[in-house]
C-alpha cells in the first residue's frame, strides 16, 4: 500500500514539473528586450547572435522596446528597425494590370549620340592627352598635338597677311580679304578662334599644334598612338553619350504586331537590385533576321545617374492589354489560408494589416477590388517581416486581418 502511495506521489510531482517547464521558458522569452532574425527569412527568431540556419546570413538584432505601442493590428517600428528591415512603401493608385509579356534584352549605347573626332590635316601625332577608354571629354579639351608642315605653312601665310596689312599700303590689295582667307583655312584645319588670336599676338609659328576636341562624351575607342602618322579624315577617337541608352531584345514574327513605336514599357535590371525605370519603344525592325527569323525591338531609357552600363542584362515588361484600375505592387500582397492582405502605413507612422480582395494582375501589379482606397500607402518591401513580427507577438490570429473585405 505504501509503495502505491509513493508511486502516485512521484507521478504527481513529475506532472507538475512538466507543466511548469514551458511556463518558465515563456516567461524568460517575454523578458527579452530584443531578438535576432534574418532579413531574408524573417520567420527566424533567436535569442542570441549567429547565422541564419536556412541561408547562413548573419542575423540582425531587433529591439523590442520600439514596439511597446503595438496592438493586435498595429506595429510601431523605430528608425533603426525600419532601416534594418528595409521597409519600402508605395502609394495606391490606378495602374495598367492588363496582360503583360517580359522580354530579355541587353543594354547598348545609343548610336544616335555617338560622335567621332577625325584628323583635319595630315601630320605626325606628337602627344596624346586622352589615353584611356572610358575617359570623359568635352568640347574645347586638348586631345592631341600634331606636327604638320602644311599647318605650319598655313600659319605663316596668316602671319604674313597680318604683317603686310601693317607695313604695306597698296590700295589695289585687299589685305583684310587675305587675312580672312588665311584665318578661315586655319579654322578648317582645327584651330580654334582663341588659338588663332594667340598666334596673331605671338607672331611666331610653333613646331607642334594642339588640337582641341570638337565632340563631347565618354571615349569608347582610340584609333591612334603617339608617333603615328595620320592623314586627313583619319579617325582619332570615338565617343558615346551614356545619359541615354538603348535596350535591345528579340521578338518572334507573330509578336511584332503587338508593339509599336512610342509604347511605354517597364525595364528592370538584375544587376541593380531589380531597379525598374520607364522606357519607350523607339524602333521595331521591319525586317526579320534571315538566320534566326526573329525581329529586333529597341527601347530608349534614360540614365541620368550613370548607374546603367552597356552590356547589362535587362528585362522588358510590355503591357499588351489596356486595363487601368486601382492596383498595388505585386510584392505588397501577402496571401495565406486566411486570404490576401497588405500592410498599410498609418498617418502616425505605424503599420497595420488590411485584408483585401485582389483581382487580376500581371507581374508588377495586382488589381484591388475592395479593401483599399486611392492614396493609401502600402508596404512593398519588408511586409513579410512585419507579418512575422505580428505573428511572433500575437500568434497566428485570424483577427489580425484588420478590415473585413
Amino acid at each position: 500500500m505504501n509503495k502505491i502511495k509513493i508511486l502516485a506521489l512521484l507521478l504527481l510531482l513529475g506532472f507538475a514539473a512538466c507543466k511548469q517547464k514551458p511556463q518558465t521558458t515563456a516567461a524568460a522569452k517575454t523578458q527579452n528586450k530584443f531578438y535576432y532574425t534574418c532579413s531574408m527569412h524573417p520567420q527566424i527568431h533567436e535569442d542570441h547572435p549567429g547565422n541564419c540556419p536556412i541561408c547562413g546570413m548573419k542575423l540582425i538584432k531587433v529591439e523590442l522596446t520600439g514596439m511597446s505601442g503595438m496592438t493586435a493590428n498595429k506595429i510601431t517600428l523605430t528608425a533603426t528597425q525600419l532601416q534594418l528591415a528595409g521597409i519600402q512603401t508605395d502609394t495606391v493608385r490606378e495602374e495598367n494590370v492588363g496582360a503583360e509579356k517580359t522580354l530579355t534584352g541587353t543594354v547598348t549605347t545609343d548610336e544616335n549620340t555617338a560622335q567621332e573626332l577625325s584628323a583635319r590635316i595630315a601630320g605626325r601625332i606628337q602627344q596624346l592627352f586622352v589615353r584611356a577608354i572610358g575617359e570623359k571629354i568635352s568640347i574645347g579639351q586638348p586631345v592631341y598635338s600634331i606636327y604638320s608642315e602644311d599647318l605650319q605653312e598655313a600659319e605663316k601665310e596668316y602671319l604674313l597677311a597680318k604683317q603686310q596689312q601693317k607695313v604695306l599700303h597698296n590700295p589695289d590689295v585687299d589685305y583684310q580679304q587675305l587675312i580672312s582667307s588665311a584665318e578661315h583655312k586655319l579654322q578648317l584645319w582645327g584651330l580654334s578662334p582663341a588659338q588663332i588670336k594667340a598666334l596673331a599676338t605671338s607672331g611666331k609659328v610653333s613646331t607642334t599644334t594642339t588640337v582641341l576636341s570638337k565632340v563631347t562624351g565618354t571615349v569608347n575607342e582610340i584609333a591612334v598612338h603617339e608617333g603615328d602618322y595620320v592623314t586627313e579624315g583619319m579617325s582619332i577617337l570615338k565617343t558615346q553619350a551614356l545619359n541615354n541608352l538603348w535596350v535591345q531584345a528579340q521578338l518572334y514574327a507573330n509578336e511584332t504586331a503587338n508593339y509599336k513605336e512610342n509604347d511605354r514599357v517597364s525595364v528592370s535590371f538584375p544587376d541593380l537590385g531589380n531597379q525598374v525605370i520607364n522606357g519607350k519603344v523607339e524602333f521595331v525592325n521591319p525586317e526579320l533576321s534571315e538566320a534566326s527569323k526573329v525581329n529586333l525591338i529597341r527601347i530608349s531609357i534614360p540614365n541620368p545617374q550613370g548607374l546603367i552600363q552597356p552590356g547589362m542584362l535587362a528585362y522588358i515588361s510590355i503591357n499588351n492589354g489596356n486595363n487601368h484600375t486601382l492596383a498595388v505592387p505585386a510584392s505588397a500582397v501577402l496571401t495565406d489560408g486566411n486570404g490576401s492582405k497588405v500592410w498599410v502605413k498609418n498617418s502616425d507612422g505605424s503599420f497595420s494589416s488590411k485584408m483585401i480582395k485582389p483581382g487580376n494582375g500581371n507581374q508588377n501589379y495586382v488589381s484591388v477590388i475592395s479593401g483599399l482606397n486611392v492614396g493609401d500607402i502600402v508596404v512593398t518591401n519588408g511586409a513579410y517581416l512585419l507579418n512575422s513580427e505580428a505573428i511572433f507577438k500575437n500568434g497566428n490570429d485570424k483577427s489580425m486581418g484588420g478590415m473585413k473585405m
